[in-house]
């Protein structure tokens, strides 16, 4: 009885070719959004459970990692001789709300410009949370968690190595995020340069209606024929919104500057308020990296840092 529990808990079966995480010591992940992953599950609370798989992690146990909307899967060797099936399932956005994301991203320049230069800007999970879109878990239950080991506890060292590999792979390509959350990059920065183009060509084709003068316009409003010309011409038959400065310019054409110029030095759009940071330990970095080694200002020094950070964060 004893032997074969031993076989089952013991040591983890060497994987060649694994997947090892870059990170050997410290905290694991470097980007803003991957930080804010694991910062997320560790707030959960899950205690030595992250640290046992940050150790699996960085030997290579994680034979093979995917990630897919709604859902990450992978392989994870363990003490048994036979890899063991991991599973983390997230509700990807249903179409209708990444439509609405889409719109709200095409409308601001900022944000258009920073996806399709390749980046995730920190102010995105801000807009996200505005439109009803939370780019993270807020509680380990929106998280269905799923490992074949026999182990119960959940998340298991398998899952938690998962976890880890899957913040770094989130480095590696921050769009794997939004894979995850149900919209692929090239799906994604597509709809993006095609709101943006649309938007972008009505706005252009609205100086020349006005460089017309007053009598094309009444013959346009006279001729239906012609009105119906005019409104394919400048984009009339679309229902995109005006994207990011074009919902404050929108008129400005058709009237004095005199008379507008109130409006110019307006945002394109309201500026949210920012959401509350997560509340942590004022010494969560220190827990994070472990004391440091004690030719380094004495055995102590773990423990004066700790009190420091305790003060500051009074």
């Amino acid at each position: 009885m004893n032997e074969g529990r031993f076989a089952d808990y013991g040591r983890p079966r060497r994987v060649d070719g694994g997947l090892r995480a870059r990170s050997t010591r410290g905290a694991i992940g470097v980007s803003w959004w991957s930080r804010r992953f694991l910062e997320v599950l560790e707030s959960f609370a899950l205690g030595t459970r992250l640290t046992r798989g940050r150790a699996y992690a960085r030997a290579g146990q994680v034979v093979r990692l995917d990630v897919h909307p709604g859902r990450v899967d992978a392989v994870v060797q363990g003490s048994r001789p036979r890899p063991y099936e991991v599973r983390v399932a997230f509700p990807p956005f249903p179409a209708d709300l990444w439509a609405r994301i889409e719109t709200e991203l095409a409308a601001q320049a900022f944000f258009s410009a920073r996806l399709l230069a390749g980046d995730l800007p920190a102010e995105l999970e801000e807009l996200l949370a505005t439109v009803g879109a939370p780019l993270f878990p807020a509680a380990v239950t929106d998280l269905a968690q799923h490992c074949s080991c026999p182990d119960a506890a959940v998340p298991c060292k398998h899952l938690a190595a998962t976890f880890y590999l899957l913040a770094e792979a989130f480095d590696a390509d921050p769009f794997a995020l939004l894979h995850w959350r149900g919209r692929s990059r090239p799906d994604l920065l597509a709809r993006l340069r095609e709101l943006r183009g649309t938007a972008t060509g009505s706005v252009g084709e609205s100086p020349e209606a006005t460089d017309a003068g007053p009598s094309a316009a009444g013959a346009s409003a006279a001729d239906p024929a012609a009105r119906g010309t005019a409104d394919r011409s400048s984009g009339g038959g679309a229902s995109l919104p005006a994207a990011g400065a074009a919902r404050v310019l929108t008129g400005l054409p058709t009237a004095p500057l005199a008379e507008t110029v109130d409006r110019f030095w307006l945002p394109p759009v309201p500026l949210p308020d920012r959401p509350p940071s997560l509340a942590s330990r004022p010494d969560l970095l220190l827990r994070q990296l472990g004391a440091p080694a004690p030719a380094i200002g004495g055995p102590g020094l773990a423990e004066r840092l700790r009190q420091a950070y305790r003060q500051l964060g009074e």
